[in-house]
């Protein structure tokens, strides 16, 4: 079992900045991958960004070049920083811990099995 705890969402402006946190505990060992994905409105669950164990990461082309994600060291808390804010990136944020398949995606959100609560993220024109 791996437990996760976000925090950090927020409301901005377009084109500001936020960092969302994710506190990770549990049977990490067991978990290769760690991951963000968001969902907004009348939308399916899409991802955003995973690093691996070993530090591989993978950023979903919406956002490569604005958010970057990033773990500590014992991989207890996982970060995404996002800058360049747009209002389509508004949604309800998740992380995520599973064991992704390279042919299904390393960030498909069917592939992860442990997910926490979510924090919102609100950007405004």
């Amino acid at each position: 079992q791996v437990q996760l705890v976000e925090s950090g969402g927020g409301s901005v402006q377009a084109g500001g900045s936020l960092t969302l946190s994710c506190s990770v505990s549990g049977d990490i060992y067991n978990t290769p991958w760690l991951g963000w994905f968001r969902q907004a409105p009348g939308k399916e669950r899409e991802g955003v960004a995973g690093i691996s164990r070993s530090g591989i990461t993978k950023h979903a082309d919406s956002v490569k070049g604005r958010f970057t994600i990033s773990q500590g060291n014992a991989r207890n808390t996982l970060y995404l920083q996002m800058n360049s804010l747009k209002p389509e990136d508004t949604a309800l944020y998740y992380c995520a811990a599973g064991s992704p398949r390279a042919d299904r995606g390393y960030v498909n959100p069917h592939e992860y099995n442990y997910w926490g609560q979510g924090t919102q993220v609100t950007v405004s024109s």
